[in-house]
């Protein structure tokens, strides 16, 4: 009996064991998902919420880093060039559109002032490494904006019980605690956060104009179960620390002052009066 009870453990371990996941198909069946009526109240909540984080912010460069370049979100803004991140090359990217991963960015440090990421962390194997990146290009002082799936939200339990795994529940959903915690560590400081959009995963369009009875709960910020947050945080800058000189005994030889002048010349004399007595 312990043989045939040992074979089936093994294939139960086997069958809950996750398969790695392919973030690469997940991406284009996100991009289809958008299409859906769900898709696009999720992404015009999306780009209210943005426009309203970045409503006072201006400067030089804007990066968002999204999963495709027909899903912007801050067009609009104040900032002189704004560069689109994206995985994939295709034929029609408009100027302006940079193809590359999000972990391996392909711009200089301290270069950048606001970076938005567009649930790249949710779709990407390496999701700190993803902040990381972006931490890194951006200067201090800098802005970047974060949005992801919301796990602890209904979303969340779709997400769980779904056995298909296309668009957004083919992502991560990477706690908003956790996110924190890795902006924390990478020199971050938050300035807000908070969870939105509170309607059920449902694809009815009667039903997405219903009010959700959390909705009310979730906009006064009694509950942040909405299907996914947004943080805004700042990169810190660092003062250099000046270093403490290293200060050396100077060798200086001291000068006979005028009332030990005589003295100086008596001790002279009276040291060779002493050879000379001593030669004799």
């Amino acid at each position: 009996m312990a043989g045939p009870e040992r074979h089936w453990w093994a294939g139960l371990a086997r069958g809950l064991r996750r398969r790695p996941r392919d973030f690469r198909a997940s991406h284009r069946s996100f991009e289809a998902w958008f299409q859906s009526p769900l898709g696009q109240a999720l992404l015009m909540d999306q780009k209210a919420c943005v426009s309203t984080q970045v409503a006072e912010l201006g400067g030089a460069r804007q990066l968002h880093i999204g999963l495709s370049h027909r899903l912007p979100l801050a067009a609009d803004t104040d900032f002189t060039q704004h560069i689109l991140a994206t995985p994939y090359w295709r034929p029609d990217l408009p100027p302006g559109v940079v193809v590359c991963d999000p972990d391996e960015l392909p711009f200089p440090s301290d270069s950048v002032d606001l970076v938005i990421l567009h649930h790249s962390a949710d779709f990407s194997a390496w999701p700190h490494q993803v902040l990381r990146e972006s931490v890194r290009v951006l200067r201090g002082g800098g802005q970047l904006l974060v949005l992801g799936f919301n796990p602890v939200s209904s979303w969340g339990l779709r997400r769980l019980i779904s056995r298909q795994r296309q668009g957004p529940w083919g992502g991560r959903f990477i706690l908003r605690s956790r996110m924190e915690d890795w902006l924390s560590l990478l020199d971050c400081s938050l300035e807000q956060r908070g969870s939105y959009f509170f309607r059920l995963p449902v694809q009815s369009e009667a039903f997405l104009e219903r009010r959700s009875p959390l909705e009310y709960a979730g906009t006064q910020g009694l509950l942040p179960v909405g299907a996914y947050y947004c943080i805004r945080a700042t990169k810190r800058v660092c003062s250099p620390i000046a270093r403490r000189r290293a200060w050396r005994r100077a060798k200086v030889i001291p000068l006979p002052s005028p009332g030990t002048l005589g003295a100086t010349r008596q001790c002279r004399e009276s040291a060779a009066h002493g050879r000379r007595s001593d030669a004799s």
